[in-house]
């Protein structure tokens, strides 16, 4: 495939684009389920981003580390 090597800014300019639409869609989906489920405190606006910036961190982490 490509063998050149990936620019870093370019890298990183997408992983914020995929976190921020991420966390935009994850607040949008537990505002909308905590309407639906009528529950006294927001707990899938909470929940949803958490998980989301979890799996996000990892990507981080695998794809920064030494092979």
């Amino acid at each position: 495939m490509n063998d050149k090597p990936r620019d870093p800014l370019m890298q990183y300019a997408g992983f914020a684009t995929q976190l921020l639409a991420g966390l935009g869609l994850a607040v949008y989906a537990g505002w909308w389920l905590d309407g639906k489920t009528g529950f006294a405190i927001p707990v899938f606006i909470w929940t949803f981003p958490l998980i989301l910036l979890i799996g996000m961190l990892w990507k981080v982490v695998r794809d920064t580390t030494k092979k």
